[in-house]
């Protein structure tokens, strides 16, 4: 099972999408074997190498007989509104392909395909035809248009979920797509950018969308459907390893070059005993707080949650001592950091900046003593120079001052006493 990079900053459609996965490594010969087994024989594909701001790029071409083009890639009529060279406008040329979802489920369940990849179709059509009924006021049932039922739509849908499958990919990150604006020509006549279709999409299934300023259409609704159905997540890990690069070729020819860049990428595998993080650091220097002021805003940093608050003394501007305070938390906790620090100081910014951490797995058990049971940390390390695993105990500070109080010995005594209580006990 493999993880998939999407970055999709010049958009992204179907062609573009099926190119980059056959550039991963897709296999042509299960690709071609399923699309000839579609029960619609009005198109023929080319898969070939272009050149795209001096890359080299693949490219995925649905043929379509002259009867059935469409001239989504034409650009004077896309943006200017002209009419095709047989005079003809995509409306007329295109209305007696139409198909609703009715028609394009019968034609999957003919298509020779994957269970995954029928399924994977099936979620990408069931999008776009939502979306689709929304835009129009319809029922996914009743609604009947070119984006669902053009041929190249089905092509490239179901090319994009047979390479998907024959790919073995699990996950699929995708962070934002960009998207261009102004209007753009259609079927239905001339629509702002983001089309509804596609705005339509990203409402519903959370998608960021990064609007460039630039003219043109860089998400289709197939695109956007395709993201919408494999994205399972937004978040990029903080570290990874890239195993393969594709390169997928658009049509359109806009401001930023028409490519899809897809990555294979892995994880590195941390041992069990370590896990890598994330954490934040808040900052802010304060020259005009007593002790006790600071003493009782770190009191309720650590009630809230706080990883760690330290001061520092530090030298401001008009030679005043001052503390720096520092709170490490996290992200989620910012929020009710900042309130505290505000509420309780004199400070008026604070600074934040996101920090990587490895720390050690821990948890958490109970020892029991002759004076009493107390809470103790056990972390895994290793040690040695065959690094073997080696367990630590760590009392807690609270169970230790208890057991002090209430036996009279002192804190070591207290400590050394709970670690070989433990130690006897594994």
């Amino acid at each position: 099972m493999k993880k998939l990079y999407l970055e999709c900053y010049s958009g992204i459609s179907g062609d573009m999408m099926v190119a980059a996965l056959l550039d991963l490594g897709a296999d042509q010969k299960v690709l071609r074997k399923v699309l000839k087994s579609l029960p619609i024989q009005e198109f023929d594909i080319r898969i070939s190498r272009v050149k795209k701001s001096g890359l080299d790029v693949c490219d995925f071409d649905v043929l379509l007989n002259a009867e059935f083009e469409n001239h989504d890639h034409d650009m004077a009529y896309l943006h200017q509104g002209k009419k095709h060279s047989h005079g003809h406008t995509a409306h007329e040329a295109h209305s007696h392909s139409h198909r609703g979802m009715k028609e394009v489920m019968e034609i999957l369940e003919k298509t020779d395909m994957t269970r995954r990849a029928y399924e994977i179709a099936v979620k990408i059509f069931t999008i776009l035809g939502e979306a689709e009924a929304k835009a129009h006021g319809t029922t996914l049932e009743e609604v009947h248009f070119h984006e669902v039922g053009a041929i190249d739509s089905i092509v490239d849908i179901v090319a994009a979920a047979v390479c998907l499958d024959n790919l073995d990919i699990s996950e699929v990150i995708i962070p934002f797509l960009y998207e261009g604006g102004g209007t753009i020509r259609c079927q239905h006549g001339i629509l702002p950018v983001p089309v509804p279709a596609v705005a339509n999409i990203a409402a519903a299934h959370h998608l960021k969308l990064h609007l460039t300023g630039e003219q043109g259409e860089y998400v289709t609704p197939t695109g956007a459907a395709i993201a919408a159905a494999i994205r399972t997540s937004e978040v990029l890990p903080d570290a990874f390893n890239i195993e393969k690069i594709g390169l997928g070729a658009g049509k359109r020819e806009y401001e930023r070059p028409g490519i899809l860049r897809a990555f294979l990428i892995n994880t590195p595998v941390m041992p069990s005993h370590v896990k890598m993080d994330s954490i934040w650091k808040l900052e802010s220097d304060i020259d005009d707080c007593s002790g006790e002021v600071l003493g009782y805003t770190m009191e309720c940093l650590l009630d809230a949650g706080a990883r760690e608050v330290h001061y520092l003394p530090v030298q401001m501007k008009k030679n005043r001592p001052a503390y720096e305070l520092c709170v490490l938390c996290l992200e989620e906790e910012i929020p009710i950091m900042e309130q505290i620090i505000f509420s309780n100081t004199t400070t008026i910014g604070i600074r934040r900046c996101r920090m990587e951490r490895t720390v050690l797995t821990r948890e958490i058990q109970i020892v029991e003593t002759f004076y009493g049971a107390a809470r103790v940390k056990i972390c895994t390390v290793l040690d040695g120079e065959n690094s073997e695993s080696v367990k630590r105990c760590y009392p807690e500070y609270e169970s230790i001052i208890d057991l002090s109080r209430k036996s009279g010995k002192s804190y070591q005594q207290i400590y050394q006493m709970i670690v070989e209580e433990w130690n006897k006990a594994i």
